[in-house]
């Protein structure tokens, strides 16, 4: 039915012994091989393993130094100041330290840059913060690594700087009293995967540890959980704990705060998952940075007040919906101009920019277009002589290696794998764009840019009983590194006329020896006018599970089909 490339992944021997030794689904065996997970004890842990599984923090290289000066701070009675981001990785981050730091006694505040006039980072400049409020001890989180010229600065005016962060460097590290990065060559952690929230955790972790409020700690991975998956890490090792026990956590929410935006995103009384997560309860808290009101979001998981919790929240969902009607516009007008101009034909990544756009949401915008046009998109937008960019990626490219290869353009960049920022000046875009485009076309390969669906394994409607889904449910929480496994079912016979819901999706049923099951087609509308009762089908789909009244109810969210 489409051009899209169905990649079915073979079969490892592993899985069969996974399957005896475990008493697993073979199909659930396959799943988790395809994860790389290969021997009983790796698997055993990926689908049963609980908070022991995470690793000392002390294996983070200046761990030991960072409490020792923290603690130092307590018993002297010097303020610190955290330094955080305007997203949620960083919200939360400067969210979770105030909180345990103020546990322990420490006299703490925190700053956070206006993602509309300061951009991205600590700069140099903003050595008069601490200065002003009279601070010895600054803690920086989710950002600080390249913060070279702040941190001697700072060293100067006598004061010391942590750095608490998970993006890789720059050509030199700060001259910090420590720095916890597992990224970092010399860090020493075992898992690197962390978010921001993540090297905070740990960080937090050590402190309490110190302090013999260990029992704490785990009250933590609430927020943990949320910033992890809005900042798109891998739900791999610690992550994965983070992600999975800190969603369980969530129907039992203490924060004020916290409880009032549950409640506002229509979560209160259900289980709550990573969609809801990412899709939910993050952009309402992220809106706050991209509009340049990042304080909202600060303020409502400090405030003990049950009405002000509310009153804040509402703003954040009037930022949100300002938020989604804004990147709509500029979608659109990116979305005319590829496809008017022939973009997509011409170049293996995407340049755009405008005067118009929003700075705060052009990254959203740039991962819609990268999943239409399934290429790497960087979206600028231009004020006062600077372009500020945003970009996202397909995984066959890492984006932050073509932008590595165009640093000479730069003022600043940073990012990840499939993400990143930067700025440089207007009048450098045209030989940036031509300087990219040229490491693209060397690096990215034709096939790079097809769209394929990497199917897990067969699998007959019949065998989806009680047992396989129970199994299934272990390998939540599903996102990026452990993406929802996609099935396949060949041979289906289409039971019912596919009729349209929404104008943008359809509904059909499906059947194949005795077992009936319902079939969702999201954005698939012309499947309508495609398929008939009585058709005979392939189809490749992952499991939907809603609710209503109450009751779960099992879906095949079919991601694409062929006769």
């Amino acid at each position: 039915m489409s051009d899209t490339i169905w990649m079915v992944s073979p079969p490892r021997p592993e899985a069969e012994t996974l399957s005896v030794e475990l008493g697993i689904p073979l199909e659930i065996a396959r799943v988790l091989t395809n994860r790389d997970i290969l021997d009983v004890p790796m698997a055993r842990e990926f689908l049963f393993g609980g908070l022991d599984g995470l690793h000392d923090p002390y294996l983070m290289a200046g761990m030991a130094e960072a409490v020792a000066r923290v603690n130092k701070a307590i018993e002297k009675g010097e303020r610190i100041l955290i330094f955080g981001d305007y997203d949620v990785d960083g919200v939360l981050s400067v969210v979770m330290l105030h909180k345990a730091l103020a546990s322990l006694g420490a006299h703490v505040d925190y700053f956070i840059p206006e993602r509309l006039k300061d951009g991205y980072g600590i700069k140099d400049h903003h050595v008069s913060i601490p200065q002003e409020r009279g601070t010895k001890l600054v803690i920086s989180v989710d950002c600080g690594t390249k913060a070279v010229g702040f941190v001697a600065a700072a060293k100067e005016k006598g004061i010391d700087v942590i750095v608490t962060d998970h993006h890789k460097p720059g050509d030199g590290l700060p001259e910090a009293v420590a720095i916890l990065n597992p990224v970092l060559a010399g860090s020493g952690y075992p898992d690197k995967g962390l978010a921001g929230v993540g090297v905070v955790f740990k960080f937090i972790q050590a402190l309490l540890g110190e302090a013999g409020k260990s029992s704490v700690v785990p009250h933590y991975m609430k927020l943990v959980c949320i910033g992890t998956v809005a900042d798109v890490a891998e739900l791999k090792g610690e992550n994965r704990l983070f992600v999975k026990h800190g969603l369980m956590s969530l129907d039992n929410v203490s924060n004020i705060g916290l409880k009032s935006l549950i409640d506002a995103c229509g979560l209160s009384h259900r289980r709550i998952s990573v969609g809801d997560l990412g899709f939910r309860i993050g952009p309402r808290i992220n809106a706050a940075g991209r509009m340049g009101m990042t304080d909202l979001a600060v303020r409502l998981f400090f405030s003990d007040s049950p009405e002000e919790s509310r009153g804040l929240v509402k703003q954040l969902e009037e930022l949100n919906s300002k938020r989604q009607r804004i990147e709509e516009k500029i979608f659109d007008q990116a979305r005319s101009k590829i496809e008017e101009k022939g973009l997509a034909d011409r170049y293996k990544c995407l340049v755009l920019g405008s005067e118009e756009w929003h700075r705060g949401v052009i990254g959203i915008v740039a991962s819609k277009l990268k999943d239409r046009f399934h290429r790497p998109v960087i979206l600028f937008t231009y004020d006062d002589g600077m372009a500020f960019g945003s970009g996202r990626s397909i995984p066959e490219c890492p984006l932050i290696d073509l932008v590595e290869g165009c640093r000479r353009y730069f003022q600043s960049f940073g990012g990840h794998r499939l993400a990143v920022g930067c700025s440089l000046r207007v009048d450098d875009m045209p030989a940036f764009k031509a300087a990219i485009n040229e490491l693209a076309g060397s690096r990215i390969s034709e096939d790079d840019l097809k769209k394929k669906i990497r199917v897990d394994t067969p699998i007959g409607l019949d065998s989806m009983d009680l047992s396989f889904l129970e199994h299934y449910d272990r390998l939540v929480p599903f996102g990026v590194g452990n993406p929802k496994p996609v099935f396949l079912t060949e041979g289906v016979e289409v039971m019912s006329e596919p009729k349209k819901m929404q104008g943008r999706h359809v509904k059909f049923w499906v059947k194949q020896n005795g077992r009936v099951f319902e079939a969702l087609g999201w954005d698939k509308a012309d499947w309508a006018g495609l398929l008939s009762r009585g058709d005979r089908i392939d189809i490749a789909y992952t499991l939907h599970v809603s609710e209503y009244l109450g009751e779960e109810k099992l879906s095949l969210a079919v991601e694409d089909i062929r006769r």
